[in-house]
């Protein structure tokens, strides 16, 4: 398993962005100071206050216009990796933070949740994969 930890700044904003892509809650991980959001049964993203996400460390949470990592995840189409992106821009995110990538085989569009913290859908065909 997978639990991927984000520091938030505001808890139920973040519980509702990422619902809205798709994440479910589990409680039995969820209080006032973190959420628990399911992507599947291997992957899980912890959303942590900034005053829950200091217990674990003391170095600083990088600002919104930061990028600390990427976090890619797989879509069954290019209309679903279109429809996450649409949704993140609706729900307080901001879609297309960077080029979108269509080499054909591969699609991607990259976007930022509230927090700044960059998400990758992409589809990807590798049966139409170039060869090399």
């Amino acid at each position: 398993m997978i639990f991927v930890n984000l520091p938030v700044s505001d808890l139920p904003a973040s519980m509702a962005f990422y619902e809205a892509l798709g994440f479910t809650n589990n409680p039995r991980f969820s209080d006032d100071t973190a959420a628990c959001m399911v992507w599947s049964e291997v992957i899980h993203v912890m959303l942590l206050t900034h005053a829950k996400w200091r217990t674990f460390t003391s170095r600083p949470i990088p600002p919104p216009t930061s990028s600390e990592v990427s976090l890619a995840l797989s879509m069954d189409s290019r209309e679903a990796v279109d429809a996450m992106n649409a949704a993140a821009a609706a729900h307080g995110g901001t879609g297309d933070i960077n080029p979108v990538q269509d080499l054909g085989f591969m699609y991607g569009r990259d976007l930022g949740d509230p927090d700044g913290h960059i998400w990758g859908p992409f589809w990807m065909d590798p049966e139409a994969m170039p060869a090399g």
